[in-house]
């Protein structure tokens, strides 16, 4: 890390204090009633939008409401009722194969331990860790998605690429009070202000302490450099 840690504690505790000020009630925003509903939720939103997956799940989860209901679907009529969810037919087999596995191994219920969630088909570190915030209460680390990973990079908290390397990194630096709500305030931000491709910098209220505000992005974007 070519930061020194203090200098990356310091920046954490400004950003989530000037976030907070921004989004004081940031939340996660996929819809859910239940752990399993959540579990299923968080799989079909990899490499997808909450609003579609918001616009799918109450009909798939009227129709599938056990675990038990997975694991006895057809896998291709279950790949239909989740048509229009990225990699549709991929997510079908790991709702099978995870309703399989909380029947015959979990009573049909939602585990509450890292090892366990991720043993299951489609779930790593990243869906395993919303599981425990929102389904349990459990924190044991910082979820890391698309948002987290491209606003921390530009923010200076780390600057390593692999999801698990970046969560080290943020969890070194960001109280583990703080932990379940930073993904949430870095989401916010990165939805309505520091945007992938045309992040508006001068409406930014980190724009005087972000490193990457002082770069050229049309020279960084056409790079293809990530923040």
């Amino acid at each position: 890390m070519g930061t020194p840690l203090d200098s990356r504690e310091a920046q954490a505790d400004e950003v989530v204090h000037r976030l907070y000020d921004r989004y004081p009630e940031p939340d996660i925003s996929l819809d859910f009633s239940n752990r399993l509903e959540l579990l299923v939720a968080v799989v079909l939103s990899a490499q997808c939008t909450d609003e579609r997956v918001n616009g799918t799940t109450p009909e798939l989860f009227e129709k599938y409401s056990t675990a038990a209901d997975y694991a006895a679907a057809d896998e291709g009529e279950l790949a239909e009722d989740i048509y229009g969810i990225t990699f549709h037919n991929s997510k079908a087999g790991y709702l099978k194969g995870i309703g399989e596995i909380l029947v015959e191994e979990h009573d049909g219920e939602v585990p509450d331990s890292m090892s366990a969630l991720t043993d299951l088909p489609g779930v790593g570190r990243k869906t395993a860790n919303v599981v425990l915030q929102h389904g349990h209460e459990v924190v044991e680390g910082i979820v890391v998605d698309t948002h987290v990973k491209r606003l921390s990079r530009r923010l200076g908290l780390t600057e390593e690429e692999r999801p698990e390397r970046i969560e080290e990194d943020l969890m070194e630096v960001v109280p583990d009070s703080e932990w379940k709500e930073f993904t949430h305030l870095l989401i916010s931000h990165g939805r309505e202000t520091c945007t992938a491709r045309n992040p508006d910098c001068a409406d930014c209220t980190l724009e005087d302490i972000c490193p990457s505000s002082k770069l050229d992005h049309d020279v960084d974007l056409a790079s293809g450099e990530a923040w």
